[in-house]
């Protein structure tokens, strides 16, 4: 019902799948049936998923938002069948930078991946509504881009310090929290998303999850030794 609640998932999704181009249609700015603005945010999205898109290689025209209101349907049909062709032009996704089907894969497999985490970092900015025309295409730089990939965020649960409480397994909203009463837990890193609960919600007199940045995680510990003495 609104273009606001397309999730960048959803476009690097659909590129994952194979589909060379998505087009986006949104009620004319300004003129929001739920006075949400959700259009605004849709805009917003664009642009950052098309930086996200410079960022990996690929050609941001894939990726386009155009608005109308319900009445303009000769606009529509101009807008779709313009998108069309810039996309034929263009070819199959990644063919013109010569990337491979698997490195697409793996591309789109560590964005999908890192889109809670990306959303929760560019939150501010992200419920930013860009009237002013002009600073849209540079609200979101490649370097902006590059910084965040590379600053990436993972967390570890220290096993000296966790008391087997829990809390972070029951807050964690993927499941990613190995671990049971009496055991200390550890984060399985490839199921994470970075969200950052488990760092919130331990205990502060236990301050067991440590955020680390842009270095590599210490390995977990083995299962055998992960049982705690009371």
């Amino acid at each position: 019902m609104c273009s606001g609640r397309i999730d960048p998932e959803f476009v690097f999704r659909a590129f994952a799948k194979g589909v060379d181009g998505v087009f986006i249609g949104g009620c004319l700015l300004d003129e929001c049936n739920f006075v949400t603005h959700g259009n605004y945010q849709a805009l917003n999205m664009v642009l950052l998923c098309r930086k996200i898109m410079e960022h990996i290689g690929l050609n941001p025209d894939r990726l386009r938002i155009a608005f109308m209101s319900s009445g303009d349907g000769t606009v529509y049909v101009e807008a779709v069948n313009g998108f069309v062709r810039k996309i034929k032009d263009l070819g199959p996704i990644g063919s013109e930078q010569g990337i491979s089907e698997e490195k697409l894969a793996l591309e789109f497999a560590r964005v999908r991946k890192l889109i809670p985490y990306i959303k929760m970092v560019k939150r501010e900015k992200l419920e930013t509504q860009l009237r002013n025309e002009a600073t849209r295409e540079d609200f979101y730089t490649v370097e902006e881009m590059e910084e965040m990939f590379e600053s990436v965020v993972s967390y570890y649960i220290d096993p000296e310090k966790c008391k087997a409480c829990m809390i972070c397994a029951r807050n964690c909203p993927v499941d990613a929290i190995e671990g049971g009463k009496g055991m200390v837990h550890v984060i399985d890193q490839e199921a994470c998303i970075k969200c950052e609960t488990c760092y919130n919600v331990c205990p502060d007199k236990f301050g067991a999850v440590t955020k680390i940045v842009s270095e590599p995680v210490p390995d977990p510990m083995p299962v055998a030794a992960r049982a705690i003495s009371r």
